[in-house]
């Protein structure tokens, strides 16, 4: 009767790392995260301010979730990573 041990050694296959693969460096991710980061602020000063500004967090919070939006948006529209708007066309 073998006994395998609970601990078995998997082996993975070695990373290609000639494939360029963006890392998201795009005007969307760039605009996506600037936006969210822009509501991350609004909330973070709205709550140390305190209660008086429950609404200016809220507002702080759907500005996160426009940001969140945006960067699906604007990749569609052909600012991601190898989008159409970004191809040099020479000019």
């Amino acid at each position: 009767m073998s006994n395998k041990s609970a601990a078995s050694v998997s082996v993975q296959e070695p990373v290609d790392h000639s494939i360029e693969i963006g890392h998201g460096n795009s005007p969307a991710a760039w605009s996506s995260v600037g936006v969210m980061l822009i509501g991350a602020l609004v909330s973070c000063v709205a709550f140390v301010i305190g209660e008086s500004a429950t609404l200016l967090f809220w507002i702080g919070v759907g500005v996160i979730v426009v940001g969140v939006i945006l960067g699906p948006v604007l990749r569609a529209a052909g600012y991601g990573v190898g989008g159409s708007k970004l191809k040099n066309t020479g000019h």
